[in-house]
């Protein structure tokens, strides 16, 4: 994997290329209590795995944000889109194309919108020398999504509110073995089913640190949405049945996307006859994003 580093970059609009926005997998994700207005209080481990999708970022000298690519939707609702915005607040004189080639599918519980904003906001930041921090960043994340603090904190974390409080965590390494049964789940469907578990049991770092140097052997935790979502969306309960034989299959986030971990990492996707339209990878986890060094 290469990007475009923007020390290269000697002309006056620059361009960065092949920008790498990694998915996630939540190793556990438990739903602890909700706010006062209706939002979900939860406790995760977030874990950085190797499957991107790619980001272009092409300077334009008449200020204005164009979102090319994959867009198939308004673009005032997009997440790359606002992000830019959210920036270009600072530099009202500042414009860009972004060009995002996909690659995490869509409603998978991997985050890949959320991760693809960090890295327009990250790549952003670098393009037009704003200097702001990584927690100046996550700051701005918040308002774009609970899952983008995480992408530009940018390293394994036990998330905590809404996802956006967050400290780094170490795990053993590990490949996973995922798999996206083809379906698009509705976050807020899941979340607003009545028989969704809200009461699950605080649990704390130092309770945390043995279970996650063990987790291949005995996955600690569970999936809070899975029960719901297996319920709803019969494909995934397909998809947990085919990697039953290889590991202790859980969903990750909301779903689609189910995983086994594993201490071999170099070992190949499993050989499973999928159904059409499934997809399937075999990825390492990261122990940080690949732009870590571009904030501070």
């Amino acid at each position: 994997m290469t990007f475009q580093d923007p020390s290269r970059n000697t002309l006056k609009l620059k361009n960065y290329f092949d920008l790498p926005a990694p998915a996630k997998i939540n190793l556990f994700l438990h739903i602890v209590g909700r706010t006062d207005n209706g939002y979900h209080l939860l406790q995760s481990v977030f874990q950085l795995v190797s499957l991107f999708d790619y980001i272009d970022l092409e300077e334009l000298s008449d200020g204005k944000i164009e979102r090319a690519g994959d867009i198939n939707w308004s673009v005032e609702s997009d997440l790359c889109w606002k992000a830019a915005k959210l920036l270009q607040e600072k530099c009202p004189d500042k414009g860009v194309r972004i060009t995002v080639r996909k690659n995490i599918p869509d409603g998978a519980g991997l985050g890949g919108g959320s991760s693809d904003a960090a890295t327009v906001l990250i790549g952003l930041n670098q393009m037009w020398g704003l200097g702001l921090t990584r927690q100046e960043l996550c700051g701005l994340g918040v308002s774009l999504g609970a899952d983008v603090p995480f992408f530009v904190f940018g390293q394994t974390a036990f998330a905590e509110g809404i996802g956006e409080v967050l400290q780094p965590v170490e795990t053993e390494e590990m490949q996973f073995q995922i798999i996206f049964p083809g379906v698009r789940v509705s976050t807020a469907e899941i979340f607003n089913h009545p028989d969704l578990t809200r009461n699950t049991n605080l649990c704390t770092i130092a309770n945390l640190k043995q279970q996650l140097h063990n987790f291949v052997q005995s996955p600690w935790g569970r999936n809070d949405l899975e029960t719901v979502a297996r319920s709803l969306y019969a494909p995934i309960e397909q998809a947990v049945k085919l990697l039953t034989p290889f590991g202790n299959p859980r969903m990750s986030g909301s779903g689609s996307a189910v995983y086994v971990a594993e201490k071999n990492l170099d070992k190949k996707s499993v050989k499973i006859p999928l159904p059409e339209n499934w997809r399937q990878w075999a990825v390492k986890g990261l122990k940080k994003h690949p732009l870590w060094s571009w904030t501070c």
